[in-house]
């Protein structure tokens, strides 16, 4: 019997096509894609909702976090995808997967969008793209998402991209800012066996 391990490994970062973007590797040696790395975790928004395990603050950490994300990717144990609009290329924002486990065919599923690109359904149209390559191109059983209680326009997103909800974690994450304070999770799932959302002319 093959090793569940070798069969999860993670290829090439993969370049996925659909609903209008293009998801690609980001590049540590573009100031394009340095800034909206930089950009994006700063975000008000953002910070309300998540609290970065490491705060970069410049261009060189910056740089640094793209550098780490590549090495996550070579190592197997995640993948960060630079979101970009398919016809023109300008960054739009980020998707990925963390905590990739081969043993129990399972991964966690994160997505930000920049301020500008807002309300043109990035995150849903993106993580559709980045599910289905999940659950095809992987082979992952189980995806999980997991947000802010109350931060209702990712429940929202989540639920459209079926992930249905299964419960709130209590205690699961960090307060906004803070690192001596948590805060309670909703916790959404898909399977492998799910259906495909059809969210008609997306």
């Amino acid at each position: 019997m093959a090793d569940s391990r070798e069969s999860l490994a993670l290829p090439a970062t993969p370049v996925l096509r659909g609903h209008g973007l293009r998801l690609r590797a980001w590049d540590p040696g573009s100031a394009t894609d340095v800034s909206a790395w930089l950009r994006g975790p700063a975000d008000p928004d953002f910070l309300r909702w998540n609290t970065p395990l490491r705060t970069v603050t410049d261009t060189d950490g910056a740089r640094e976090s793209l550098r780490v994300k590549a090495a996550d990717a070579e190592a197997g144990t995640g993948v960060t995808l630079c979101v970009t609009d398919a016809g023109d290329g300008t960054v739009l924002g980020q998707v990925g997967l963390a905590a990739v486990d081969p043993v129990q065919s399972v991964a966690t599923v994160g997505y930000w969008v920049l301020p500008e690109a807002r309300g043109r359904q990035v995150a849903t149209r993106s993580l559709l793209l980045v599910a289905r390559w999940a659950f095809t191109g992987l082979g992952l059983h189980r995806l999980e998402l997991g947000h802010a209680l109350g931060h209702e326009a990712s429940c929202r997103i989540a639920e459209r991209c079926g992930f249905p909800y299964e419960g709130t974690l209590r205690g699961a994450m960090w307060e906004a800012g803070r690192r001596d304070a948590w805060r309670d999770v909703h916790r959404h799932g898909r399977l492998a066996t799910d259906p495909e959302p059809d969210l008609g002319g997306l």
